[in-house]
C-alpha cells in the first residue's frame, strides 16, 4: 500500500487527476448500473410482442414496458427468479392494487408454460357473456363505434393480407375507458360465449384482435386467471421492430411508442 502512495507521489499532477477522475467515474457508473439492475428486475420489465392478438393496440415485433409494482408481488412477478424459491404450494401475493377493467396485463398462463398479454375484460364476480360479436358484462353491452375498414398483412413468410373492421369500444362498468379493437366478422368462432361469472380472485382477458385471440374465450387459452399469476401491468411501447411493407390498400401502423395502454 505505501509502496502504491510513493508511486502516485512520483506522478505527475495531471495523471494523479485523470486517475481520480477515472475512479469517479467508474463509481459512478457502478452505481447506475446497480439502479438500473434493481429498476429493470423490481419495478419495470420489458417484453416482447410476438403475435397479432392485441392489435391495433400492439404489434408483432413491439417492445413494451410493464410495471411489476402496478398491482404488487406473486411468485410470478418476484424479481430475479426468487418466485421459484418459494414452497410450490404457495400462491398467494403481496397486494396494494388489484387490475382494472380495461388493463392491459402480462401474466404467467395458468395452463401453458407461457407469458401472455391480454386485456381484462371483466374482474372477480363479473357476468361475461358475448353475443353475434357483442360483448356483455353484467348484462350491459360494450359500447363500439367503427373508425374505419382496413387491410393488414398478417405475421409470417406466407401470411396474407385480413380485413378488418376497426372499432373504439367502451367496457361497460369502466369509468369510460376506451380502446380500439379488431373485428374480422361478427359470426366467428368467438363471438358466442358463455355467459359466464368470473370466480372471485380471478380476471377474464380477451385480446383486442378479437376474432385472433387465445383468450378466456378459447378452448386453447388461459381460462379464468388468478390474480397470483399477473406479472404487471403494461404502460407504453418503449420502442418497435415492427416494419410494414406501404401500400395503397394496406394499414401500416404508426403511432404507438411512448403512448399509454
Amino acid at each position: 500500500m505505501a509502496s502504491h502512495y510513493k508511486l502516485l507521489r512520483r506522478m505527475p499532477s495531471w495523471m494523479r487527476s485523470n486517475i481520480r477522475e477515472a475512479k469517479e467515474l467508474t463509481n459512478f457508473l457502478a452505481g447506475v448500473a446497480a439502479l438500473w439492475f434493481v429498476w429493470t428486475s423490481a419495478a419495470f420489465a420489458i417484453y416482447y410482442i410476438p403475435s397479432e392478438s392485441m392489435q391495433p393496440t400492439l404489434e408483432v415485433g413491439d417492445r413494451i414496458a410493464v410495471s411489476k409494482w402496478a398491482y404488487g408481488y406473486s411468485r410470478h412477478s418476484l424479481p430475479l427468479g426468487l418466485g421459484e424459491l418459494l414452497p410450490e404450494d404457495w400462491d398467494g401475493r403481496i397486494a396494494w392494487a388489484d387490475p382494472r377493467r380495461g388493463d392491459v396485463v402480462v401474466l404467467q398462463s395458468p395452463r401453458a408454460d407461457i407469458v401472455l398479454i391480454k386485456r381484462v375484460a371483466a374482474i372477480g364476480g363479473d357476468v361475461v357473456e358475448v353475443r353475434a360479436g357483442r360483448l356483455y358484462i353484467n348484462g350491459e353491452q360494450a359500447e363500439r363505434e367503427l373508425v374505419d375498414e382496413r387491410r393488414y398483412r398478417e405475421h409470417g413468410a406466407f401470411a396474407g393480407s385480413v380485413h378488418v373492421a376497426h372499432f373504439t369500444e367502451t367496457l361497460p362498468q369502466s369509468g369510460g375507458r376506451t380502446h380500439p379493437i379488431y373485428e374480422r366478422s361478427d359470426a366467428g368462432q368467438l363471438d358466442d360465449f358463455g355467459p359466464v361469472t368470473v370466480p372471485m380472485g380471478h380476471l377474464f382477458l380477451m385480446g383486442d384482435n378479437r376474432d385472433h385471440s387465445v383468450d378466456s374465450r378459447h378452448p386453447m387459452g388461459p381460462g379464468f386467471v388468478p390474480l397470483a399469476n399477473v406479472i404487471g401491468r403494461a404502460e407504453t411501447v418503449v420502442f418497435t421492430l415492427n416494419r410494414c411493407r406501404r401500400s395503397e390498400d394496406l394499414h401500416c401502423p404508426t403511432g404507438r411508442v411512448w403512448r399509454g395502454l
